[in-house]
């Protein structure tokens, strides 16, 4: 496993520019299907791990909902944490939870009853592809999940469950 400084400078590698319009189209895949769901303009969401260029944020902003962002080295503001939201997004950086068992019970805290949880992360499909799965070899990726593992998630904590393409996930909680 990384060190932080480490782990730090890989994601300083990553070109993630605000005005860059394959970013955008990429991050559309998870916008997308997000913004289908939602019920209403003006719900409160988080981007949670939005890394050094929080496009997704401003593109939903864009879209009429009010997002908050939080990232462990690019937007630390842990206040952020201390309130509820209709929606989380999580953009290739579920991957990077070295407890993500721990970040999913805080989801679970800061999402509003009814609330949605949108995920982009590669899936791998069977042990024997996940040897040779390139997703892998990334130094920073230390958690993998497969269908079965949303599947296990979405029934164990009552949620809905919408796989919308290869690495894009949408959970949406059922109310009690």
């Amino acid at each position: 496993m990384l060190s932080a400084q480490d782990e730090l400078a890989q994601y300083q590698l990553h070109q993630n520019d605000l005005n860059d319009e394959g970013y955008r189209k990429f991050l559309q895949r998870l916008a997308g299907p997000l913004l289908q769901v939602l019920p209403e303009q003006g719900l409160s969401g988080l981007d949670f791990g939005c890394g050094p260029g929080p496009l997704l944020a401003k593109m939903l902003t864009e879209a009429g909902q009010t997002v908050a962002v939080w990232d462990p080295y690019f937007a630390p503001d842990a206040t952020v944490l201390q309130q509820q939201y209709h929606f989380i997004c999580c953009s290739e950086a579920i991957e990077h939870f070295v407890n993500p068992a721990q970040e999913w019970a805080l989801w679970l805290s800061l999402l509003k009853p009814g609330g949605t949880l949108a995920i982009m992360t590669k899936r791998y499909t069977t042990l024997d592809a996940f040897t040779g799965w390139h997703y892998k070899l990334d130094p920073t990726h230390v958690s993998f999940f497969s269908e079965n593992t949303f599947r296990y998630l979405a029934d164990r904590d009552n949620f809905e469950l919408d796989f919308v393409a290869a690495d894009v996930v949408i959970l949406r909680h059922r109310k009690h």
